[in-house]
């Protein structure tokens, strides 16, 4: 049994301590009375392997740093958000030199859609990619206003900015061209809380929308390509979540329609710390380059924005 150490309390924490189960055997957080203990350093270091680090970005280094130094295994919540691009490649030297993992959690790799139009697209059956667009809207605008440290820098644009960017990589590779910062709004809170970026010299083109002020929870990809097209509404912890691929007719006519409607609770935690686990076991090797390159090009646009 792989005994996990839950760090952060907070609406992360409890999902992480809910889904890890009979492995969590502590939680960590310096204000949540249910708690175990205050401070990372105050638990054994005998008494667990990993760590599940669900905590502000601002102290995350610093506690995946005492993580590694220290021989555990880390599974930090994104985005990995670190003061300089040094500091990601000395945690990601550090781990491969202990032999331990460092993971940063991006839940909707495991979306079961996710996972089928990465397929798709991998199968060469769309033929040439022509564009790419997502929209990632939640209504969370009051609470992130009323929070004591999210309200504030790029605002949405870490928050979900990060997974649209993560999907992009997880679909199509690194071979990605730069992205720019389209639009951004304050509609109610200080920092943007409606954002839009666009990579127009992408093969494929991308264009990716995010708010907070979407007041139901909506998720929509469509994509367009040679041979036809590929569409996701919602997510599963939305649901009902729907996959369409629909096939070219040529010269011009309706296409040919597949499509899948899923009806379930979210899956993607327990697939996530099953992978995490599983990771570990087989002992793969910490790669953080997708976490600088997230870092790299939200910095970027977060300096647009404050410009």
């Amino acid at each position: 049994m792989l005994r996990v150490l839950v760090v952060g309390l907070g609406v992360q924490g409890y999902k992480r301590r809910r889904h890890a189960g009979k492995d969590c055997i502590a939680t960590v957080d310096p204000i949540n009375p249910e708690a175990d203990f205050r401070h990372i350093s105050d638990v054994p270091l005998g008494s667990y392997d990993a760590a599940l680090v669900c905590i502000p970005d601002e102290p995350k280094v610093d506690t995946v740093s005492f993580c590694l130094e220290n021989g555990k295994h880390v599974l930090v919540e994104k985005p990995f958000r670190a003061h300089s691009d040094h500091q990601i490649a000395t945690l990601e030297q550090v781990a491969l030199e202990k032999k331990i993992l460092c993971y940063t959690a991006y839940n909707h790799r495991f979306e079961p859609h996710f996972i089928r139009m990465r397929n798709l697209i991998d199968s060469g059956d769309l033929g040439a990619i022509y564009s790419c667009r997502m929209f990632y809207g939640n209504g969370t605008a009051r609470l992130v206003r009323e929070s004591a440290w999210r309200d504030q820098g790029a605002g949405v644009l870490w928050d979900l900015g990060s997974h649209l960017l993560d999907t992009c990589r997880f679909w199509f590779g690194p071979k990605l061209n730069s992205f720019e910062l389209g639009s951004h709004h304050r509609f109610e809170n200080f920092a943007p809380d409606h954002v839009v970026v666009l990579s127009e010299s992408s093969v494929p083109r991308i264009e990716l929308e995010m708010t907070l002020c979407m007041w139901r929870n909506h998720f929509t990809c469509d994509i367009l390509a040679e041979n036809g097209t590929a569409h996701i509404e919602s997510l599963c912890k939305w649901g009902p979540s729907s996959f369409f691929h629909r096939k070219r007719t040529l010269p011009s006519g309706r296409p040919v329609e597949y499509r899948e409607e899923l009806i379930q609770p979210d899956p993607t935690w327990d697939a996530e710390y099953t992978f995490f686990k599983t990771s570990i076991e087989e002992g793969r090797r910490t790669d953080l380059t997708t976490d600088l390159w997230l870092q790299q090009t939200l910095r970027r646009m977060s300096r647009q924005v404050s410009g």
